[in-house]
């Protein structure tokens, strides 16, 4: 039974909605894997499916399976989130087949998708079996990378709203973020080798791998950490080493990025070996990350807070891996919130020609009233100007992804940072 698990990603079915006298749209299976009736099986009666499942009560899904099942599940599943349900009703969360092949438009699959590697990164970051690790990470990969050539903005949008508005999911989406900043500065500014490329962004993914469980855990908890808890925090690098060799993992510069990414170790990039320049990238990145999240304990820094904090150094000198992060995301970088020369506070959804002038929607109007309609802003002009980041927690509008993400969108002909 352990070992078909270890292979599928299995998710309950709400046994009641399965249409009968059409083809299952997805293969059923029991608790344990074990197949019970083929995609494209016809239920003819309820007595025939009871008869199909054996009289289980419990029906299961093989996720990755059903690209249909999959959107329609992340989908459930984004909309529980959005609805601030409890964890244990999202972890319980059930689809009818009804809901499979529903109507989604291009947006809402835009914003399935993130949830969607959310949930890819937090099963990828637990699996200890080489077989199937190597695998969820690689594709992990790969969506990560065609976001980035497709959308970067767009990317980083989705994943600093998420990392600076939920605990959810904290080690996953943190990972995420990281890794998709320092593969943007790798190749927009520091212009390393597509392979380095891929190898900083596998090293920023799990760089944490040996304290996923803590890490999650402690994002909920408001006491600060015990003895116990502090000492698996310090050890964590030489740890998730150790994971990452378990699982199979044998490139030298990868396994060194991980063991020294959070060495404090000021000065110049050049002259460190791969491996080193990989896990300075990484550490001035995790930093501005881990700032930018909340946890129960504390409240998260505004972007531009956190940024700035990674742009100087041990010694309070420009950081050529901070200053590269910067370069690349902005100090006001897509997803943050800021306030305007107009008094109007809105949220960045492009970079600019500069580090200090990105495009923006507006959400609250110079009279402190949400807007209906969106409203556009080129900070670059003077009377639009940013004059203050603003923290997410200050503002109460719901920022409604659906109508964001696409102003998130940009030719590549008028991509200033190409």
């Amino acid at each position: 039974m352990g070992i078909i698990q270890h292979y599928m990603n299995l998710v309950t079915i709400n046994i009641d909605s399965i249409r009968v006298g059409q083809p299952l749209p997805f293969t059923l299976r029991g608790e344990d894997g074990t197949l019970l009736a083929h995609k494209g099986f016809v239920v003819a009666t309820r007595e025939s499916l009871k008869v199909a499942s054996g009289g289980r009560t419990q029906l299961f899904i093989d996720v990755d399976e059903s690209d249909d099942f999959r959107r329609a599940y992340v989908g459930k599943l984004y909309d529980l989130v959005r609805e601030d349900r409890a964890l244990g009703q999202i972890a319980e969360a059930q689809i009818a087949s009804k809901d499979l092949g529903a109507n989604r438009n291009d947006t809402a699959e835009d914003i399935s998708d993130w949830l969607d590697l959310q949930i890819q990164a937090n099963a990828m970051l637990r699996d200890t079996h080489a077989e199937t690790f190597q695998p969820k990470l690689a594709k992990l990969q790969r969506q990560l990378t065609r976001h980035l050539q497709g959308n970067p903005d767009g990317t980083l949008f989705a994943l600093i709203h998420l990392s600076a508005s939920e605990v959810k999911l904290y080690s996953a989406t943190h990972a995420m973020l990281v890794s998709v900043m320092c593969s943007l500065a790798a190749r927009e500014v520091l212009k390393w080798s597509s392979e380095q490329q891929a190898t900083v962004g596998s090293a920023a993914l799990t760089m944490n791998i040996g304290m996923t469980e803590l890490q999650d855990r402690l994002s909920m908890q408001k006491q600060a950490p015990s003895p116990e808890q502090r000492r698996q925090i310090d050890q964590h690098p030489a740890l998730s080493v150790a994971g990452l060799q378990k699982r199979g993992i044998t490139q030298a510069s990868w396994l060194e990025a991980v063991a020294h990414h959070h060495d404090r170790i000021p000065g110049a990039l050049d002259s460190r070996p791969e491996g080193l320049r990989m896990a300075r990238l990484i550490q001035r990145a995790d930093m501005f990350a881990a700032r930018l999240a909340p946890r129960a304990s504390r409240v998260p820094e505004p972007p531009a807070a956190a940024m700035q904090a990674c742009y100087f150094d041990e010694n309070r000198q420009i950081d050529p891996a901070g200053a590269a992060l910067i370069k690349t995301v902005g100090i006001y970088s897509p997803g943050s919130l800021v306030r305007l020369a107009t008094n109007e506070i809105a949220v960045v959804t492009q970079r600019g020609s500069n580090t200090t002038t990105p495009k923006v929607a507006v959400l609250i109007n110079r009279s402190g009233m949400p807007t209906g309609e969106l409203i556009v802003r080129d900070t670059s002009q003077r009377d639009y100007k940013i004059v203050a980041s603003v923290p997410h927690r200050e503002v109460k509008v719901q920022i409604n992804l659906e109508r964001l993400l696409p102003l998130t969108k940009v030719a590549a002909s008028d991509r200033p940072w190409d």
